[in-house]
């Protein structure tokens, strides 16, 4: 039997994507990336001789390590693989996929579960940031079965809380990556914001839609594809991101006022694809910066409940209930605190065979 690397595949919100311990893998990261890429069938849009999904919110990785730091448990290195182009990206976070960090944690022994809930300090590696997981482990045992349903994914689960408790960190280095509330790009104006991921926030009405369009009327449009393509790039130059033509950040995600009961209707582009929902960490830096006065959306925030911090926050396919409290009496402004709550499954645990390597099988 050729060679295999020990794999866990897990369900992590609305993503899926293959865990591993950092020592099961390459220390060089130029082997790595190789290494994932055969494992997980890219470059193919099939990725038929893989474990891909043939989707981005299929196509992800976490490596997980015990962390040298003291207060905080284990360490969390996200990559993102492209799917039909051989690309592996570490400039983003991934809020769905850290929600089975912490039950992966637990389960390969990383961190000692207690009975009742576990506490899992992960040290988000892309952009050094730190948030807390709380997972059910009654008897001291992991329980991902549970009543919690989230919008996108077929029954409920166990809900795991993610806390997002290190406000400083974020992928660009600032809350407010242009040291402005409100920019123009392309003539539509934005506001830039990073609280854990680098999102372009806009009114649906600036590229002539409702915001209530469906997923598949979005992606079907490939003339708003391209003017996307083109209003993010600008706007990550603006950001400081740099070159962004091959980067899946920043995040454009469009506003309008909610249709469903929510509290805002968003349409996110992941960069320019539409997403059938939106992401955990675009969902929590889109409320921090509807809550900035003077930013884009901000008007929306005036019918908000002054006695709650939770927004829902509806997109394609549901609901998202997101908790933010923001400063915004302090120069700049300061996020006090942020969290989710999403859910997890283990699909699978074993031995995964990367495209290359030749396995012997018994008959």
């Amino acid at each position: 039997m050729g060679e295999g690397v020990r794999t866990t595949i897990m369900r992590g919100g609305t993503s899926r994507g293959l865990f591993f311990e950092a020592a099961d893998l390459p220390a060089d990261p130029a082997a790595r990336e190789d290494l994932l890429l055969r494992l997980m069938g890219t470059p193919d849009p099939r990725q038929i001789d893989g474990l891909g999904g043939a989707t981005s919110l299929t196509s992800k990785v976490a490596v997980v390590s015990s962390s040298p730091r003291d207060d905080v448990d284990v360490d969390y290195l996200f990559l993102q693989l492209g799917v039909a182009e051989a690309t592996v990206s570490d400039a983003q976070n991934c809020g769905n996929i850290l929600a089975g960090v912490g039950p992966f944690a637990i389960e390969r022994g990383l961190v000692p579960a207690v009975d009742g809930e576990t506490v899992v300090r992960i040290r988000m590696v892309n952009s050094d940031s730190v948030a807390v997981a709380t997972v059910p482990t009654p008897g001291g045992e992991v329980e991902l079965r549970g009543d919690v349903a989230i919008a996108g994914v077929p029954g409920t689960a166990a809900g795991i809380t993610l806390a997002f408790t290190d406000t400083e960190g974020s992928t660009t280095g600032s809350l407010l990556p242009t040291g402005q509330v409100r920019d123009v790009v392309d003539g539509v104006e934005v506001t830039c914001v990073d609280n854990g991921m680098p999102v372009v926030l806009a009114q649906a009405s600036s590229f002539g839609l409702t915001g209530h369009e469906s997923h598949e009327d979005l992606a079907a449009d490939t003339g708003l594809a391209e003017r996307i393509d083109a209003f993010r790039t600008k706007a990550g130059a603006l950001m400081g991101l740099g070159d962004v033509a091959r980067s899946s950040v920043p995040k454009t995600v469009l506003l309008a006022p909610p249709a469903d009961g929510g509290q805002v209707a968003t349409r996110s582009f992941i960069p320019v694809v539409p997403h059938t929902a939106i992401g955990v960490l675009a969902a929590v830096s889109v409320v921090t910066g509807m809550l900035l006065p003077g930013a884009v959306g901000h008007e929306l925030t005036h019918d908000w409940p002054s006695d709650s911090s939770r927004v829902d926050v509806e997109h394609p396919t549901g609901h998202f209930l997101v908790d933010v409290v923001v400063d915004t009496s302090a120069s700049p402004p300061r996020v006090v605190r942020s969290g989710v709550v999403r859910t997890a499954r283990t699909l699978m645990d074993g031995v995964a065979y990367p495209r290359g390597a030749l396995r012997a099988h018994e008959h």
